[in-house]
């Protein structure tokens, strides 16, 4: 069992940089449904719209950022692990501090199964399905919830 003695603190702005990489080597792991374009449209937007959108925390693994999610309302918007650290329970440990921070809800792509399982396993149920995401493109979203309909 996963012991979770690593820290989650608010990022910080300098922080910007780090998140952006840890963000593309996880989509580049988990995402193979996207494109270059679409990586790099999305990469393109995430300092200026999508960081400051959200209330970022990371988590740490000793003094390096190995993951971090955006909350916005009760929903995490984003949630990325870097490559090197993924199946060692800092996803969870960002799941469940999004819950006590109130999180009943999260989307998730549909050609994602890894996450939607990860999901599914901290206690989240689909609830609905977009057939484009928000930025329009043919990516089907999974809308989950922790609270029964």
């Amino acid at each position: 069992m996963t012991k979770f003695l690593n820290k989650i603190e608010r990022c910080e702005e300098n922080d910007y940089r780090t998140l952006v990489e840890i963000w593309e080597r996880s989509v580049r792991a988990t995402h193979t449904f996207l494109g270059e374009d679409d990586i790099a449209e999305i990469r393109e937007a995430l300092i200026p719209l999508y960081f400051p959108g959200v209330d970022l925390y990371c988590v740490f693994d000793g003094g390096t950022i190995a993951g971090f999610m955006g909350l916005a309302g009760n929903k995490i918007e984003m949630l990325f692990i870097d490559d090197c650290r993924r199946g060692h329970g800092f996803g969870t440990q960002l799941v469940n501090h999004a819950k006590i921070m109130g999180a009943v809800a999260v989307d998730v792509n549909e050609q994602n199964p890894s996450a939607l399982e990860f999901y599914k396993a901290n206690g989240f149920k689909i609830i609905g399905r977009d057939e484009y995401d928000e930025g329009g493109r043919h990516f089907p979203i999974l809308h989950l919830s922790l609270m029964a309909e």
